[in-house]
């Protein structure tokens, strides 16, 4: 095994930190929408950590963990809108305070009735919302199905999200197969391919399990056209992946 050379750490450190404040010189002088894109993927996961840490130590009120998430998803993108680098402090000590704000605000918000409403539910509400065609046309058996096909590649989806999770990779239990694993493979592997906007909703919401407003926040477009992507992408993906049979 070679030896480290004196110092690389902290040049890898440093050449983060230069990563870092480009985007950021890129965003704000250079209006750069894809530096906004990138810098809410660098910190999501700091995001995921405060919101776990606040849902060990606060009183939940009815709120699953994933409530607490999409709060600080909201923090997150507020801070990054607000952030000056010109002022001296680093993103996430500016973020931090904010993020925290934002999940003391919206506990202060839900009211027992709104605490029903969890991340699951509203997700699944969404997602069908989406899947549902607006016009009756056509077979209605046809759209039934185009509809649980839909809903049944969203959860092919969010089950390759948790493979990758896995480091290192487990090994398969009693309850899967090989077939199984190589289809979420292939989920994750077309996935990729789709065109950039289908990619980046299908990725947000399924893998990283970004709410459809976050998602039209981030993209800077509507919810009702984040809506249409999702469609599209999860149809596109399933002609793909038939084409693979």
């Amino acid at each position: 095994m070679s030896a480290v050379a004196p110092g690389a750490g902290l040049a890898l450190l440093r050449r983060e930190a230069l990563a870092e404040a480009s985007l950021w010189r890129r965003l704000r002088l250079e209006h750069d929408r894809s530096c906004r894109e990138l810098l809410f993927d660098r910190h999501l996961s700091f995001a995921r950590k405060i919101a776990n840490g606040e849902f060990r130590r606060r009183p939940a009120y009815g709120l699953e963990r994933r409530d607490f998430e999409q709060l600080a998803i909201g923090g997150l993108l507020e801070s990054i809108d607000r952030f000056d680098p010109m002022l001296g402090p680093p993103f996430e000590a500016f973020a931090r305070p904010r993020i925290r704000g934002a999940i003391s605000d919206g506990l202060a918000r839900s009211s027992e009735a709104a605490a029903h409403f969890s991340w699951r539910k509203r997700t699944e509400a969404e997602r069908l919302r989406s899947l549902t065609p607006s016009e009756r046309s056509g077979d209605a058996m046809t759209q039934l199905a185009e509809i649980a096909s839909g809903l049944a590649l969203g959860l092919l989806a969010e089950s390759a999200a948790r493979l990758l999770e896995q480091q290192p990779a487990r090994e398969l239990d009693a309850y899967e197969s090989l077939a199984w694993r190589e289809l979420q493979l292939n989920m994750l592997s077309e996935m990729e391919q789709l065109p950039a906007a289908q990619r980046t909703v299908l990725q947000k919401h399924y893998l990283d399990g970004v709410e459809f407003a976050a998602i039209a926040e981030l993209m800077n477009v509507s919810r009702g056209r984040i809506s249409q992507l999702h469609r599209a992408g999860l149809m596109a993906l399933r002609e793909r992946l038939r084409y693979k049979e």
